[in-house]
């Protein structure tokens, strides 16, 4: 039997929505395929935006997007995608494959998805290969609201009102693809650029900074000395393998279950970078004001088999799904240094929450977590604790349960990740707080190498799961590796 205990009488604040972010980069077929399609296609869509996964994505509650990348944004010039369709200009993606790009989807596009599925956009500008000027055009570009060249164009161009686009990435990785730099270097250029990305009217915008890779605690060391009142936010990456190999991941769905093992244990690394590169922004900013911005992370593997290696095409598992729940969990609870976090990425790349194949559309375990999670977005953590054993082999272990909690008005939603391979006994305790009944419980579940396909759709969906309350303690009956969601009623 295990034990959880949610302690009503303490909490670290406010969950930021973002933390539930999504990113779409052109790489493969996220853009074009999963989200685009030509307007003339007999896949239903509008202005070219296919609507099956834009219900989908309004249904999950998608509070932020991240566009044009990734690696791609330093090779972006936005300028190439806004006009005439047939007048833009056609460039090769030199990141992703080589693949020619004809810029039918641009900024006005991502302004229309993100307004359609009731996001906020974040716009990654290009510090790699491009210049001040571009980019603080750009931002004067969608911001402005009238009597500007660049709001004038705008108007030119289809759009009177301004897009307000809040958040901008200054660089992506320029300790990598964004331009090789030092952080030094880097540093420099982040005060510069910022300098120049200008707040229109009343309207406030937030930077984030290209920040660190994993464990580079020197990255946030010298930008949080050199740059730090610049800024909203630094961004953190980290992806999760199986193996250490970089060119050999691990499968998708062919996976031994050491990979299982592997998968989990590495992921939890992760609540180990915030702790470390937060402390580090904590010691330059005693109003703590900045925070990090984990604005790529998820998993990534080996490319599915006989699809080209640079689209990132992965499968994705009840692995996947409790890799998912894990990190949502670990960032609920850290829900005081975390403003924005972006899981890599929404169609068809990496961890997606959603596959197309042509007018066929599968939602992932991944989009089941998110839909189940979307209680805790906006809503104040509440402090918890699972009394948890280690499961595992030999050389990879982890904690069989994680767990996170938050209140909304008169809602209390638990989160559960049970990492174990069987099922678990489980009471949790609500201390401090009137339970009146529980409202909803749903679970995903099933073999750890289950998935969704074209084929079989629904291997994978939440499932109701059953709880009893006395006396101020609900019992439930943790499935094995399992991600469950439990609504509760507070009087």
């Amino acid at each position: 039997m295990s034990k959880i205990i949610i302690n009503g009488k303490r909490s670290i604040g406010k969950i930021n929505k973002n933390i539930f972010g999504h990113f779409s980069e052109h790489l493969g077929r996220c853009i074009y395929e999963g989200i685009a399609v030509k307007e003339d296609s007999k896949i239903p869509n509008i202005h070219g935006l296919r609507c099956d996964v834009i219900e989908a994505l309004k249904e999950m509650s998608v509070p932020v997007l991240r566009y044009p990348g990734g690696c791609f944004a330093d090779t972006y010039h936005w300028m190439d995608g806004v006009g005439k369709v047939e007048n833009r200009k056609k460039i090769i993606n030199t990141n992703w494959g080589g693949f020619s790009e004809d810029n039918s989807f641009g900024t006005h596009e991502a302004v229309e998805l993100c307004s359609l599925i009731g996001a906020d956009c974040y716009l990654s500008g290009n510090v790699g290969s491009g210049s001040v000027q571009e980019f603080s055009s750009w931002v004067e570009y969608c911001n402005c609201p009238s009597n500007s060249p660049m709001s004038q164009l705008r108007a030119k161009n289809g759009s009177v009102s301004p897009f307000n686009v809040k958040y901008w990435g200054i660089g992506n990785e320029a300790w990598g693809c964004g331009g090789n730099m030092r952080v030094e270097y880097y540093a420099d250029l982040l005060r510069q650029y910022s300098t120049y990305l200008k707040d229109y009217s009343d309207f406030k915008i937030e930077k984030i900074a290209s920040g660190a890779s994993e464990d580079d605690y020197h990255w946030t060391e010298v930008l949080s000395q050199r740059a730090l009142k610049y800024v909203d936010a630094l961004s953190l990456h980290y992806y999760t393998r199986p193996l250490d190999d970089w060119f050999h991941k691990g499968s998708s769905i062919d996976y031994p279950i050491r990979e299982y093992w592997s998968t989990l244990n590495k992921t939890l690394k992760i609540e180990e970078f915030i702790n470390n590169h937060a402390s580090i922004i904590a010691r330059y900013d005693k109003e703590k004001r900045v925070k990090l911005a984990i604005d790529e992370w998820g998993t990534w593997y080996d490319v599915i088999e006989d699809t080209n290696p640079a689209f990132l095409y992965q499968q994705n598992t009840i692995r996947d799904a409790l890799v998912a729940g894990i990190n949502l969990n670990i960032f609920v609870n850290k829900a005081d240094v975390i403003s924005m976090a972006n899981i890599a990425q929404i169609v068809n790349v990496l961890q997606s929450v959603i596959l197309t194949e042509g007018d066929k559309m599968v939602l992932t375990p991944t989009y089941y977590v998110f839909e189940m999670y979307k209680g805790h977005q906006d809503a104040t953590e509440v402090e918890c604790y699972a009394s948890s054993s280690l499961v595992g082999d030999e050389d990879y272990k982890v904690p069989n349960l994680t767990v996170a909690s938050s209140l909304k008005e008169d809602t209390l939603l638990i989160t559960i990740c049970n990492l174990a391979l069987e099922a678990n006994e489980c009471d949790i305790l609500l201390e401090g707080l009137n339970p009146i009944e529980v409202k909803r419980a749903r679970t995903l579940t099933g073999s750890y190498l289950d998935y969704n396909s074209f084929t079989s759709p629904q291997v994978v969906k939440p499932l109701s799961l059953n709880t009893t309350i006395k006396d101020k303690v609900i019992h439930v009956k943790l499935e094995k590796n399992s991600v469950s969601a439990i609504e509760v009623k507070l009087g």
